[in-house]
């Protein structure tokens, strides 16, 4: 399995299937509760005004598996700023670069959505490197939500739209 063979669905919460959300939510769960021992309340109210991005890989089986996922929620709603949040590659197919090409594919969606404006996220701190790497810079101090170290980071106008990352 590549990240070319990802098929990207692109849907607002209005018009989210229920099987689709139910794919999400357990995703989402299984990483962030199960595999980071962290338990938060996942259901923040954001989801119902944003856009989520799914990534499927084809499978053996009839249908296609979801590997990657974000969520573009509005700005107003959590910052300023649009923000990308709820960054997740399935655990069975990380290391494949998958998501740098989940954040490549978050960050077209959201400058088409929101042309001209800077994309601000929330990023683990043990991310703070990969999130640099495709261009976003850290804004604040460091924090702890949900038990888990945190850093504010944001993409500059300019950067959201650069087609070199």
């Amino acid at each position: 399995m590549s990240a070319e063979q990802l098929r990207w669905s692109f849907i607002h919460y209005d018009h989210i299937s229920t099987d689709e959300l139910y794919e999400v939510l357990a995703l989402r769960q299984r990483v962030f509760v199960v595999e980071q021992h962290c338990p938060f309340l996942d259901a923040d109210g954001l989801d119902r005004y944003s856009w989520h991005l799914l990534g499927r890989l084809p499978l053996l089986q009839s249908k296609p598996s979801l590997a990657a996922y974000l969520r573009i929620v509005p700005p107003g709603r959590r910052f300023d700023e649009p923000s990308i949040g709820r960054v997740i590659t399935a655990p069975e197919v990380r290391g494949r670069g998958l998501g740098r090409v989940l954040m490549r594919e978050g960050i077209r969606r959201t400058t088409e959505l929101f042309p001209g404006r800077a994309i601000k996220l929330s990023a683990q701190r043990y991310l703070e490197s990969f999130y640099g790497s495709i261009g976003f810079a850290v804004t604040g101090k460091p924090y702890v939500e949900d038990g888990i170290p945190h850093i504010n980071m944001i993409l500059p106008e300019t950067s959201a739209t650069d087609e070199h990352r």
